[in-house]
């Protein structure tokens, strides 16, 4: 009986050791996998910032340009350059009201929701 005790300690005890050894290479593998998915969390995210950055920058030369081309234009046709300029800025100014009035119902939402799509995505 003593021989049968024995023998089933050591067994014990490699289980043991199995399940330890085990234990720790499901830990690692865990670690490593939350490593990697908040590394490419954080790279999602940073590119859509940049990518945002570089598209706005874009936008707002564009808006520019196209500002004063409207505005020499606008000027042309009705023979006052300042005319053609104060036109350009009462539009502006009307886009702004807009934008700021409306900032809240859906400038917010449409951000934020951008924002998360991109953390759980």
């Amino acid at each position: 009986m003593e021989t049968e005790e024995l023998k089933e300690k050591p067994d014990l005890k490699e289980k043991i050791e199995d399940l330890t050894g085990h234990l720790a290479d499901y830990l690692d593998t865990y670690y490593r996998l939350t490593v990697l998915k908040v590394t490419q969390k954080t790279t999602n995210i940073a590119t859509a910032v940049f990518s945002t950055i570089v598209i706005c920058t874009i936008g707002f030369l564009v808006l520019i340009f196209a500002g004063l081309g409207a505005a020499w234009w606008l000027g042309d046709i009705i023979s006052s350059r300042v005319g053609g300029f104060m036109i350009v800025a009462g539009f502006y100014l009307l886009l702004a009201v807009v934008i700021v009035l409306f900032r809240r119902k859906i400038i917010f939402p449409f951000i934020r929701n951008s924002f998360i799509r991109e953390i759980y995505e």
